[in-house]
Protein backbone atom coordinates (compact mmCIF):
# COMPACT_ATOMS: atom_id res chain seq x y z
CA UNK A 1 0.00 0.00 0.00
CA UNK A 2 1.42 3.37 -1.03
CA UNK A 3 2.32 5.71 1.80
CA UNK A 4 -0.10 8.59 2.31
CA UNK A 5 1.17 12.12 1.98
CA UNK A 6 1.48 13.94 5.30
CA UNK A 7 0.08 17.10 3.76
CA UNK A 8 -2.86 17.07 1.36
CA UNK A 9 -2.04 17.73 -2.28
CA UNK A 10 -4.65 20.48 -2.27
CA UNK A 11 -2.95 22.45 0.51
CA UNK A 12 0.59 21.41 -0.35
CA UNK A 13 0.15 22.89 -3.81
CA UNK A 14 -0.59 26.40 -2.54
CA UNK A 15 2.21 28.89 -3.18
CA UNK A 16 3.07 31.15 -0.25
CA UNK A 17 2.21 34.84 -0.55
CA UNK A 18 5.19 36.41 -2.29
CA UNK A 19 4.31 39.90 -1.11
CA UNK A 20 4.17 38.84 2.53
CA UNK A 21 7.36 36.83 2.09
CA UNK A 22 9.27 39.83 0.71
CA UNK A 23 7.97 42.02 3.53
CA UNK A 24 8.96 39.42 6.13
CA UNK A 25 12.46 39.11 4.62
CA UNK A 26 12.94 42.88 4.72
CA UNK A 27 11.84 43.01 8.36
CA UNK A 28 14.14 40.14 9.28
CA UNK A 29 17.09 41.86 7.62
CA UNK A 30 16.33 45.07 9.52
CA UNK A 31 16.17 43.12 12.76
CA UNK A 32 19.62 41.75 11.96
CA UNK A 33 20.98 45.28 11.57
CA UNK A 34 20.72 45.81 7.79
CA UNK A 35 19.45 49.11 6.43
CA UNK A 36 16.63 47.87 4.19
CA UNK A 37 13.99 49.93 2.39
CA UNK A 38 10.88 47.82 1.83
CA UNK A 39 8.60 48.39 -1.15
CA UNK A 40 6.87 45.04 -0.74
CA UNK A 41 3.91 45.50 1.60
CA UNK A 42 0.57 46.58 0.22
CA UNK A 43 -0.69 48.57 3.17
CA UNK A 44 -1.05 52.28 3.97
CA UNK A 45 1.66 53.65 6.25
CA UNK A 46 -0.87 55.78 8.14
CA UNK A 47 -2.47 55.02 11.52
CA UNK A 48 -6.11 54.02 11.71
CA UNK A 49 -8.16 57.20 12.36
CA UNK A 50 -8.81 58.02 16.02
CA UNK A 51 -12.61 57.81 15.86
CA UNK A 52 -12.36 54.25 14.54
CA UNK A 53 -9.98 53.20 17.32
CA UNK A 54 -12.28 54.84 19.87
CA UNK A 55 -15.22 52.78 18.58
CA UNK A 56 -13.21 49.60 19.07
CA UNK A 57 -12.23 50.64 22.60
CA UNK A 58 -15.88 51.24 23.43
CA UNK A 59 -16.89 47.88 21.98
CA UNK A 60 -14.35 46.10 24.18
CA UNK A 61 -16.39 47.18 27.22
CA UNK A 62 -19.79 46.14 25.85
CA UNK A 63 -20.84 42.69 27.15
CA UNK A 64 -22.78 41.87 23.97
CA UNK A 65 -19.53 42.13 22.03
CA UNK A 66 -18.06 39.39 24.22
CA UNK A 67 -20.44 36.81 22.73
CA UNK A 68 -21.03 35.08 19.43
CA UNK A 69 -22.78 37.25 16.86
CA UNK A 70 -24.43 36.31 13.53
CA UNK A 71 -22.02 34.55 11.17
CA UNK A 72 -22.89 36.96 8.35
CA UNK A 73 -21.96 40.02 10.41
CA UNK A 74 -23.42 42.47 12.90
CA UNK A 75 -26.78 43.67 11.52
CA UNK A 76 -25.84 47.31 12.01
CA UNK A 77 -22.59 46.83 10.08
CA UNK A 78 -24.36 45.04 7.21
CA UNK A 79 -26.81 47.93 7.03
CA UNK A 80 -23.95 50.44 6.97
CA UNK A 81 -22.14 48.49 4.24
CA UNK A 82 -25.30 48.47 2.13
CA UNK A 83 -25.58 52.24 2.56
CA UNK A 84 -21.87 52.75 1.85
CA UNK A 85 -22.14 50.63 -1.32
CA UNK A 86 -24.96 52.84 -2.58
CA UNK A 87 -23.08 56.02 -1.63
CA UNK A 88 -19.67 55.12 -3.07
CA UNK A 89 -20.42 52.66 -5.87
CA UNK A 90 -23.94 53.57 -6.95
CA UNK A 91 -25.09 50.00 -6.34
CA UNK A 92 -28.28 49.41 -4.35
CA UNK A 93 -28.31 46.26 -2.19
CA UNK A 94 -30.09 45.11 0.95
CA UNK A 95 -28.29 44.07 4.15
CA UNK A 96 -29.28 40.47 3.41
CA UNK A 97 -26.98 40.65 0.38
CA UNK A 98 -23.91 41.39 2.54
CA UNK A 99 -21.49 38.94 4.16
CA UNK A 100 -18.86 40.39 6.52
CA UNK A 101 -15.60 38.41 6.27
CA UNK A 102 -12.20 38.20 7.93
CA UNK A 103 -10.58 40.61 5.51
CA UNK A 104 -10.80 40.85 1.75
CA UNK A 105 -8.86 37.61 1.28
CA UNK A 106 -11.58 35.57 2.93
CA UNK A 107 -14.18 37.34 0.81
CA UNK A 108 -12.26 36.43 -2.35
CA UNK A 109 -11.95 32.78 -1.36
CA UNK A 110 -15.58 32.57 -0.21
CA UNK A 111 -16.73 33.93 -3.55
CA UNK A 112 -14.73 31.38 -5.53
CA UNK A 113 -15.67 28.51 -3.21
CA UNK A 114 -19.33 29.43 -3.56
CA UNK A 115 -19.35 29.60 -7.36
CA UNK A 116 -16.82 27.06 -8.63
CA UNK A 117 -17.09 23.34 -9.24
CA UNK A 118 -14.00 21.27 -10.15
CA UNK A 119 -12.75 22.22 -13.59
CA UNK A 120 -14.65 25.50 -13.89
CA UNK A 121 -12.47 28.16 -15.49
CA UNK A 122 -11.88 31.69 -14.23
CA UNK A 123 -10.61 34.39 -16.58
CA UNK A 124 -7.84 36.13 -14.68
CA UNK A 125 -6.37 39.31 -16.19
CA UNK A 126 -2.64 39.40 -15.52
CA UNK A 127 -0.74 40.94 -13.81
CA UNK A 128 -2.95 39.81 -10.93
CA UNK A 129 -2.87 39.91 -7.15
CA UNK A 130 -0.91 36.88 -6.02
CA UNK A 131 -3.78 35.43 -3.95
CA UNK A 132 -6.29 35.15 -6.81
CA UNK A 133 -4.96 32.04 -8.59
CA UNK A 134 -4.33 30.22 -5.32
CA UNK A 135 -7.91 30.86 -4.15
CA UNK A 136 -9.23 29.69 -7.51
CA UNK A 137 -7.27 26.43 -7.36
CA UNK A 138 -8.16 25.85 -3.73
CA UNK A 139 -11.83 26.12 -4.71
CA UNK A 140 -11.32 23.54 -7.47
CA UNK A 141 -11.25 26.00 -10.33
CA UNK A 142 -8.77 26.60 -13.14
CA UNK A 143 -7.25 30.08 -13.53
CA UNK A 144 -6.90 31.17 -17.16
CA UNK A 145 -4.41 34.02 -17.47
CA UNK A 146 -5.31 36.86 -19.82
CA UNK A 147 -2.05 38.80 -20.03
CA UNK A 148 -2.01 42.58 -20.44
CA UNK A 149 1.04 44.78 -20.85
CA UNK A 150 2.32 48.28 -20.14
CA UNK A 151 1.64 49.30 -23.74
CA UNK A 152 -2.10 49.00 -23.00
CA UNK A 153 -1.76 50.45 -19.52
CA UNK A 154 -2.32 46.93 -18.11
CA UNK A 155 -6.04 47.17 -18.98
CA UNK A 156 -7.73 44.07 -20.35
CA UNK A 157 -10.01 44.30 -23.39
CA UNK A 158 -13.24 42.58 -24.34
CA UNK A 159 -11.45 41.08 -27.34
CA UNK A 160 -8.84 39.43 -25.10
CA UNK A 161 -11.50 38.07 -22.76
CA UNK A 162 -13.59 36.67 -25.60
CA UNK A 163 -10.51 34.98 -27.11
CA UNK A 164 -9.82 33.27 -23.76
CA UNK A 165 -13.42 32.18 -23.10
CA UNK A 166 -14.29 28.48 -23.44
CA UNK A 167 -17.38 26.38 -22.64
CA UNK A 168 -15.82 25.84 -19.17
CA UNK A 169 -15.58 29.57 -18.38
CA UNK A 170 -17.79 30.45 -15.41
CA UNK A 171 -16.23 33.55 -13.82
CA UNK A 172 -14.28 36.68 -14.69
CA UNK A 173 -12.18 38.13 -11.89
CA UNK A 174 -12.08 41.90 -12.37
CA UNK A 175 -9.91 44.25 -10.30
CA UNK A 176 -9.93 48.00 -10.95
CA UNK A 177 -8.08 49.91 -9.52
CA UNK A 178 -5.57 47.11 -9.80
CA UNK A 179 -3.08 45.47 -7.52
CA UNK A 180 -0.25 45.18 -8.65
CA UNK A 181 -0.31 47.66 -11.54
CA UNK A 182 -2.39 50.61 -10.35
CA UNK A 183 -4.34 50.41 -13.62
CA UNK A 184 -7.88 51.84 -13.62
CA UNK A 185 -10.35 50.96 -16.36
CA UNK A 186 -12.41 53.84 -17.66
CA UNK A 187 -16.18 53.78 -17.08
CA UNK A 188 -16.63 53.02 -20.77
CA UNK A 189 -14.24 50.06 -20.58
CA UNK A 190 -15.93 48.77 -17.42
CA UNK A 191 -19.32 49.06 -19.12
CA UNK A 192 -18.12 47.16 -22.19
CA UNK A 193 -16.63 44.36 -20.08
CA UNK A 194 -19.76 44.11 -17.95
CA UNK A 195 -22.01 43.93 -20.99
CA UNK A 196 -19.79 41.27 -22.53
CA UNK A 197 -19.98 39.18 -19.34
CA UNK A 198 -23.76 39.60 -19.15
CA UNK A 199 -24.20 38.51 -22.76
CA UNK A 200 -21.78 35.60 -22.30
CA UNK A 201 -23.69 34.43 -19.22
CA UNK A 202 -20.67 34.35 -16.91
CA UNK A 203 -20.21 35.61 -13.36
CA UNK A 204 -18.08 38.62 -12.47
CA UNK A 205 -16.23 38.84 -9.15
CA UNK A 206 -15.24 42.49 -8.88
CA UNK A 207 -12.56 43.37 -6.32
CA UNK A 208 -13.13 47.05 -5.57
CA UNK A 209 -11.04 47.48 -2.44
CA UNK A 210 -9.01 50.36 -3.94
CA UNK A 211 -12.10 52.28 -5.09
CA UNK A 212 -11.16 55.51 -3.27
CA UNK A 213 -7.51 55.53 -4.32
CA UNK A 214 -7.63 57.10 -7.78
CA UNK A 215 -5.74 60.20 -8.89
CA UNK A 216 -6.03 63.21 -11.15
CA UNK A 217 -9.02 63.07 -13.48
CA UNK A 218 -9.34 59.29 -13.15
CA UNK A 219 -12.73 58.06 -11.98
CA UNK A 220 -13.58 54.74 -10.35
CA UNK A 221 -16.50 52.82 -11.87
CA UNK A 222 -18.19 49.77 -10.34
CA UNK A 223 -19.10 47.16 -12.91
CA UNK A 224 -22.50 46.58 -11.31
CA UNK A 225 -23.34 50.28 -11.38
CA UNK A 226 -22.38 50.43 -15.05
CA UNK A 227 -24.25 47.23 -15.96
CA UNK A 228 -27.15 46.65 -13.52
CA UNK A 229 -28.25 43.69 -15.63
CA UNK A 230 -25.39 41.74 -14.04
CA UNK A 231 -27.04 41.87 -10.60
CA UNK A 232 -27.79 38.13 -10.50
CA UNK A 233 -24.28 37.15 -11.58
CA UNK A 234 -21.98 39.64 -9.88
CA UNK A 235 -20.20 39.56 -6.52
CA UNK A 236 -18.43 42.69 -5.27
CA UNK A 237 -15.51 42.24 -2.85
CA UNK A 238 -14.41 45.13 -0.66
CA UNK A 239 -13.18 46.00 2.83
CA UNK A 240 -11.84 48.64 5.17
CA UNK A 241 -8.15 47.77 4.85
CA UNK A 242 -6.97 50.24 2.21
CA UNK A 243 -9.46 53.10 2.49
CA UNK A 244 -9.18 53.49 6.27
CA UNK A 245 -5.63 52.18 6.92
CA UNK A 246 -7.02 49.11 8.67
CA UNK A 247 -5.10 46.19 7.15
CA UNK A 248 -4.55 44.57 10.55
CA UNK A 249 -8.18 44.80 11.67
CA UNK A 250 -9.21 42.09 9.17
CA UNK A 251 -12.66 43.17 8.09
CA UNK A 252 -13.85 42.74 4.53
CA UNK A 253 -17.11 41.83 2.87
CA UNK A 254 -18.77 40.54 -0.23
CA UNK A 255 -22.00 41.79 -1.76
CA UNK A 256 -24.01 39.73 -4.22
CA UNK A 257 -27.20 37.90 -5.09
CA UNK A 258 -29.11 36.64 -2.05
CA UNK A 259 -28.64 32.93 -2.84
CA UNK A 260 -24.88 33.27 -3.38
CA UNK A 261 -24.49 35.30 -0.18
CA UNK A 262 -26.54 32.75 1.77
CA UNK A 263 -24.31 29.94 0.50
CA UNK A 264 -21.13 31.86 1.34
CA UNK A 265 -22.55 32.61 4.79
CA UNK A 266 -23.17 28.90 5.34
CA UNK A 267 -19.53 28.23 4.45
CA UNK A 268 -18.32 30.91 6.85
CA UNK A 269 -20.54 29.59 9.65
CA UNK A 270 -18.48 26.40 9.60
CA UNK A 271 -15.09 27.92 8.75
CA UNK A 272 -14.78 30.85 11.17
CA UNK A 273 -18.19 31.88 12.51
CA UNK A 274 -18.44 35.65 13.01
CA UNK A 275 -15.67 38.15 12.45
CA UNK A 276 -14.29 39.66 15.68
CA UNK A 277 -17.04 41.86 17.10
CA UNK A 278 -14.55 44.52 18.19
CA UNK A 279 -13.14 44.74 14.67
CA UNK A 280 -16.67 44.90 13.26
CA UNK A 281 -17.46 47.81 15.59
CA UNK A 282 -14.38 49.59 14.27
CA UNK A 283 -15.44 48.87 10.68
CA UNK A 284 -18.89 50.28 11.42
CA UNK A 285 -17.35 53.55 12.58
CA UNK A 286 -15.23 53.56 9.42
CA UNK A 287 -17.87 52.95 6.75
CA UNK A 288 -20.51 55.09 8.47
CA UNK A 289 -18.11 57.95 9.11
CA UNK A 290 -16.41 60.62 6.99
CA UNK A 291 -13.84 60.03 4.26
CA UNK A 292 -11.47 62.71 5.55
CA UNK A 293 -8.72 60.21 6.33
CA UNK A 294 -8.67 58.71 2.86
CA UNK A 295 -8.59 62.20 1.33
CA UNK A 296 -5.43 62.92 3.34
CA UNK A 297 -3.88 59.60 2.32
CA UNK A 298 -4.81 60.11 -1.31
CA UNK A 299 -3.01 63.45 -1.41
CA UNK A 300 0.14 61.85 0.01
CA UNK A 301 -0.09 58.82 -2.28
CA UNK A 302 -0.56 61.03 -5.32
CA UNK A 303 2.60 62.95 -4.49
CA UNK A 304 4.56 59.73 -3.92
CA UNK A 305 3.13 58.18 -7.08
CA UNK A 306 4.49 60.99 -9.18
CA UNK A 307 7.84 60.97 -7.39
CA UNK A 308 8.29 57.23 -7.80
CA UNK A 309 7.27 57.29 -11.44
CA UNK A 310 9.70 60.14 -12.18
CA UNK A 311 12.60 58.39 -10.46
CA UNK A 312 11.87 55.02 -12.05
CA UNK A 313 11.55 56.62 -15.49
CA UNK A 314 15.06 58.02 -15.05
CA UNK A 315 16.45 54.59 -14.10
CA UNK A 316 18.45 52.74 -16.79
CA UNK A 317 16.65 49.65 -18.09
CA UNK A 318 13.31 50.47 -16.43
CA UNK A 319 10.06 51.26 -18.24
CA UNK A 320 7.07 52.21 -16.12
CA UNK A 321 3.63 53.62 -17.00
CA UNK A 322 2.19 56.18 -14.60
CA UNK A 323 -0.38 54.34 -12.43
CA UNK A 324 -3.83 55.90 -12.06
CA UNK A 325 -4.88 54.18 -8.84
CA UNK A 326 -4.02 52.06 -5.78
CA UNK A 327 -0.48 52.62 -4.44
CA UNK A 328 1.81 50.60 -6.70
CA UNK A 329 4.13 51.08 -9.65
CA UNK A 330 4.68 48.06 -11.88
CA UNK A 331 7.73 48.65 -14.09
CA UNK A 332 9.23 46.37 -16.69
CA UNK A 333 12.76 45.25 -15.80
CA UNK A 334 13.24 43.10 -18.89
CA UNK A 335 15.92 45.37 -20.34
CA UNK A 336 18.12 44.72 -17.30
CA UNK A 337 17.92 40.93 -17.48
CA UNK A 338 20.85 39.08 -18.97
CA UNK A 339 23.26 41.91 -18.21
CA UNK A 340 26.17 41.71 -15.76
CA UNK A 341 25.54 43.37 -12.41
CA UNK A 342 27.96 43.13 -9.50
CA UNK A 343 29.53 40.04 -11.04
CA UNK A 344 26.18 38.28 -11.54
CA UNK A 345 23.86 37.88 -14.51
CA UNK A 346 20.22 37.85 -13.45
CA UNK A 347 18.08 36.06 -16.04
CA UNK A 348 14.69 36.42 -14.35
CA UNK A 349 12.97 39.19 -12.45
CA UNK A 350 13.08 36.95 -9.37
CA UNK A 351 16.88 36.75 -9.72
CA UNK A 352 17.10 40.50 -10.15
CA UNK A 353 14.91 41.29 -7.14
CA UNK A 354 17.04 39.02 -4.97
CA UNK A 355 20.20 40.74 -6.21
CA UNK A 356 18.69 44.17 -5.54
CA UNK A 357 17.78 43.13 -2.00
CA UNK A 358 21.24 41.77 -1.26
CA UNK A 359 23.30 44.48 -2.96
CA UNK A 360 21.21 47.62 -2.44
CA UNK A 361 19.11 46.76 0.59
CA UNK A 362 15.89 47.43 -1.38
CA UNK A 363 13.00 44.95 -1.21
CA UNK A 364 10.67 44.76 -4.22
CA UNK A 365 8.39 41.95 -5.41
CA UNK A 366 9.21 40.11 -8.66
CA UNK A 367 6.66 39.86 -11.45
CA UNK A 368 6.62 36.06 -11.20
CA UNK A 369 4.36 36.53 -8.15
CA UNK A 370 1.81 38.35 -10.31
CA UNK A 371 1.84 36.13 -13.37
CA UNK A 372 4.12 38.29 -15.54
CA UNK A 373 7.86 37.56 -15.29
CA UNK A 374 10.10 40.42 -16.32
CA UNK A 375 8.36 42.98 -14.14
CA UNK A 376 8.41 44.06 -10.49
CA UNK A 377 6.02 45.71 -8.07
CA UNK A 378 6.97 48.62 -5.84
CA UNK A 379 4.51 50.00 -3.30
CA UNK A 380 4.67 53.74 -2.65
CA UNK A 381 2.88 53.35 0.69
CA UNK A 382 5.95 54.44 2.64
CA UNK A 383 7.43 57.76 3.71
CA UNK A 384 8.58 60.25 1.08
CA UNK A 385 12.14 60.15 2.39
CA UNK A 386 12.36 56.36 2.34
CA UNK A 387 10.79 56.28 -1.12
CA UNK A 388 13.41 58.61 -2.58
CA UNK A 389 16.20 56.86 -0.71
CA UNK A 390 15.11 53.41 -1.84
CA UNK A 391 14.51 54.21 -5.52
CA UNK A 392 17.77 56.17 -5.66
CA UNK A 393 19.65 53.12 -4.36
CA UNK A 394 17.88 50.98 -6.96
CA UNK A 395 18.74 53.40 -9.75
CA UNK A 396 22.39 53.61 -8.72
CA UNK A 397 22.70 49.83 -8.71
CA UNK A 398 21.03 49.31 -12.07
CA UNK A 399 23.19 52.01 -13.62
CA UNK A 400 26.11 49.60 -13.13
CA UNK A 401 24.56 46.94 -15.42
CA UNK A 402 26.75 46.17 -18.40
Amino acid sequence: MAAMSRISHRIGGIAPSATLAVDATAKAMRAAGRDVIGFGAGEPDFPTPDHIVAAAEKACREPRMHRYSPAAGLPELKQAIAEKTARDSGVIVSPSQVLVTNGGKQAVYAAFATLLDPGDEVLLPAPYWTTYPESIRLAGGVPVDVVTGPEAGYRVTVEQLEAARTPRTKVLLFNSPSNPTGAVHTPEEVRAIGRWAEQAGIWVISDEIYEHLVYGETRFASVLAEVPELAERCIIVNGVAKTYAMTGWRVGWLVGPADAVAAATNLQSHATSNVSNVAQAAALAAVAGPLDAVATMRTAFDRRRQTMHRLLSQTPGIRCPLPDGAFYCYPSVRDVLGRTLRGRIPTTSADLCQLILEEAGVAIVPGEAFGTPGFARLSYALSDDDLVKGVSRLSALLAEAA
